[in-house]
């Protein structure tokens, strides 16, 4: 599983097909990519991390809060592309990305953790679908976040 995690002043996700449409103030735009391989220890890990990630100033403006502190919201996003390999030629390969039925399933589950396990608001774009995000930056700020078999533990 990857997580680009950027931390942000407003963010959103929409998708012109469906009219789908989703905003936050600050917290927290997470792009997510499940892997083949991938499974439940992946997304509670992945949940507890983005719930516990200290990357929000303090009154010493130091990076030491977490969304959960701020109470901030998180929009979090799908993107196999993150899975993209492109060490040979120039046209991406995404065979470590996970089938749709099963990333789309640990996404949910991601979003689920973090809402009932760890108290944070969270808004989603639609899986499978072609989306326009606009986001603020705030730092900027942004984190890339790995776990799975492809990944160091």
């Amino acid at each position: 599983m990857i997580a680009v995690v950027q931390r942000v002043t407003e963010a959103s996700v929409s998708v012109e097909a469906s009219g789908h449409h989703a905003a936050i103030g600050p917290g927290l735009c997470v792009l997510l990519c499940v892997e083949t391989g991938d499974n439940s220890a992946e997304a509670d890990w992945m949940a507890g991390k983005l719930a516990r990630l200290r990357i929000f100033s303090d009154d010493q403006d130091r990076m030491n809060r977490s969304i959960q502190e701020t109470r901030g919201e998180i929009l979090l996003i799908s993107q196999f592309t993150l899975a993209g390999e492109s060490a040979k030629g120039n046209r991406p390969s995404f065979i470590h990305a996970a089938p749709p039925d099963a990333a789309a399933r640990l996404c949910d589950e991601v979003a689920r953790r973090l809402r009932h396990e760890h108290a944070v608001p969270v808004k989603c774009g639609e899986f499978g679908a072609i989306m326009a995000v606009k986001l603020v930056n705030d730092g900027p700020v942004t984190i890339i976040l790995t776990k799975g078999e492809r990944h160091s533990t």
